[in-house]
């Protein structure tokens, strides 16, 4: 199943986000893909806060690789772009998701992709508009 949301600003995006945040369960995964500044991690912060998380917390791992944000369910977020598929191998990311909610940022390098994650694409369209595509 596939759907498509036009967003205007950031915190349309992250009202995106909530809702998906509202339906994972623990062992969903959900990729984000798109360019560097395309919102990835804003609409992490809406997952979060769909999910009882604080979204306040939430900040780009582009240097720690994984965040963790408590609530309800456990938010893993993960940053994979400075790593090469081999370093992301060894991180280990079954174990790290186990019972929890992961959000992944740079999915192309990691080999071991569930087959039930929920793939996210956001295209930057003029300014502050995003087009995202959801796929479960």
């Amino acid at each position: 199943m596939s759907e498509t949301h036009l967003t205007a600003s950031e915190a349309e995006t992250m009202a995106v986000g909530r809702r998906v945040g509202r339906d994972v369960q623990p062992g969903s995964v959900v990729l984000l893909e798109g360019p560097l500044g395309a919102g990835k991690t804003a609409f992490v912060r809406g997952i979060a806060e769909g999910m009882g998380c604080d979204p306040h917390a939430v900040s780009s791992p582009t240097f720690t690789i994984i965040q963790e944000y408590p609530g309800p369910m456990t938010l893993q977020h993960i940053d994979l772009y400075r790593l090469t598929p081999v370093e992301v191998d060894e991180l280990g990311l079954d174990d790290v998701l186990a019972d929890q909610v992961g959000a992944i940022e740079w999915p192309d390098r990691w080999s071991q992709i569930p087959d039930t994650a929920i793939r996210v694409r956001i295209d930057v369209m003029r300014g502050d508009a995003r087009r995202i595509t959801i796929e479960r």
